[in-house]
């Protein structure tokens, strides 16, 4: 395929100067370290399901420097950097320009040595988000985005192709995944009911490997709870340059200084609202 060139704030050639850090960190620091980890090396943040690996912790700082090397006047807000230092995700909607990293996302996937992990990257420009890149490490397949210039997949040869959403379908005959259990109640007892209704449902505990499966037509849907940027504003970007749509549980656009309000993703506004009235009992707009 045929990748324009964009004159945005961000270019397609960055954005592939951005995967090539990620590869380069996700060799350096993830795979190599991928089921070697003892017990010291994994420690538990807010919960036990929220953990974080020494390969975490490297792989963001690998990718810090490189990325801060590309553009040395950018922010970079790494998942394990707001750990340490919150205040630092307030630089998030002012920045004339920032990179959102999640050094590993699936990390407790990567700790228990299941090969669904991911390294996500978003490039954010005065509160807009303008490029995106998954990258997934085991088969070194990416997805890259440029907003306005759409979204394709890069193989591990170099290959490019463009990605597209799923065919609009009525909500009973759709697949994906509603992260259930991070909502609140009583919404989580309503999609928990409801949940069966669609044709299919798998969570694969890895939003980034649940982003590609979307973008790349394979999968209709996905809800989430949590708005963390480092989780979602990767793969949001490039799920609207594959075309599809998404929104707050209450029909509002998504922002990426948003942190509540859940995410909704459908093929199309058509479908998003029947998806919507099936997992959350709304009424049709």
């Amino acid at each position: 395929m045929t990748v324009p060139v964009s004159a945005g704030p961000v270019s397609v050639g960055q954005m592939r100067e951005v995967l090539g850090i990620m590869r380069l960190a996700a060799a350096r620091q993830v795979m190599s370290r991928f089921r070697q980890l003892d017990s010291a090396s994994i420690r538990c943040k807010t919960s036990k399901l929220d953990v974080v690996t020494e390969a975490d912790e490297a792989a963001e700082r690998d990718i810090t420097e490189a990325l801060l090397r590309l553009s040395p006047k950018a922010v970079v807000i790494g998942e394990e950097a707001v750990s340490a230092r919150p205040a630092l995700l307030d630089s998030l909607g002012e920045a004339e320009l920032a990179y959102v990293v999640d050094p590993i996302d699936g990390t407790a996937n990567y700790a228990a040595g299941v090969p669904l992990f991911g390294v996500m990257v978003a490039v954010v420009a005065r509160g807009e988000v303008v490029g995106a890149a998954i990258l997934d490490p085991v088969c070194d397949v990416a997805a890259l985005a440029v907003r306005g210039e759409g979204a394709w997949l890069v193989g591990p040869d170099g290959a490019e192709r463009t990605l597209a959403c799923a065919p609009p379908a009525p909500a009973e005959e759709m697949c994906g995944n509603a992260s259930w259990r991070y909502l609140p109640l009583p919404i989580r007892d309503t999609v928990a009911r409801n949940l069966p209704r669609v044709m299919g449902s798998w969570d694969f505990r890895c939003a980034a490997h649940e982003y590609l499966m979307l973008a790349d037509g394979k999968w209709h849907f996905l809800l989430f709870n949590r708005t963390l940027p480092w989780d979602h504003l990767a793969g949001w970007l490039i799920h609207r340059e594959a075309g599809g749509y998404c929104a707050h549980f209450d029909g509002s656009p998504y922002r990426p200084t948003d942190l509540a309000g859940g995410l909704l993703y459908a093929p199309d506004r058509a479908s998003w609202l029947d998806l919507r009235r099936l997992l959350l009992e709304y009424d049709r707009d």
